[in-house]
C-alpha cells in the first residue's frame, strides 16, 4: 500500500485525504449498494463522474486498499472492483451520512425501504450487512 502524505496527523484529516473528496464515496456507495462493479458500470451513475477522475479515484482507492481490481471473468478487456475488508469497514460511515442526508434533503423513493431497515435497528442492519459484503467480495 502507498504511504499517503497527510496534511496532519488528525484522524478526519488523514481518512479525508483518502475518502474526502467528490467521488470516492459515491463510488464506494456502488460497490455497496448496487452491483456496479466495472468501469463502465460506474460510469453510469447518476452523478456522471468524467472518465478520467473516475480512472484517478479508483486507482487512488486501490493504492489504499479500499478496493480490489481483479481480472473480468467474461472479458479480458474488463476488470472487476470489488471493496476489501478496509473498504466495507466504511459501511457505518456511509450509512451514517445517508441518515443525516435524510433530514435535509428530498429521498428518492428507491431508497427510502432501505432507510426504513437501517433505521429499525442500526446495529444489527451494519452487522448483517458486513456479513453479506465480505460474502459477495469473498473475503
Amino acid at each position: 500500500m502507498k504511504n499517503i502524505k497527510t496534511r496532519s496527523n488528525c484522524l478526519i484529516s488523514c481518512s479525508l485525504d483518502i475518502v474526502g473528496d467528490k467521488w470516492s464515496l459515491l463510488i464506494i456507495r456502488d460497490l455497496i449498494f448496487s452491483d456496479r462493479c466495472t468501469y463502465g458500470d460506474f460510469l453510469k451513475s447518476d452523478e456522471k463522474i468524467a472518465t478520467n477522475i473516475l480512472a484517478s479515484r479508483l486507482k487512488m482507492l486501490e493504492e489504499n486498499g479500499i478496493i480490489i481490481k481483479s481480472e473480468h471473468p467474461e472479458s479480458k478487456a474488463k476488470v472487476l472492483y470489488s471493496l476489501s475488508e478496509k473498504g466495507i469497514n466504511l459501511l457505518p460511515i456511509i450509512i451514517e451520512v445517508n441518515l443525516w442526508a435524510e433530514k435535509y434533503f428530498d429521498v428518492a423513493e428507491d431508497y427510502k425501504p432501505l432507510l426504513k431497515e437501517i433505521k429499525k435497528d442500526k446495529e444489527a442492519f451494519i452487522k448483517d450487512y458486513t456479513k453479506t459484503l465480505k460474502k459477495k467480495f469473498n473475503l
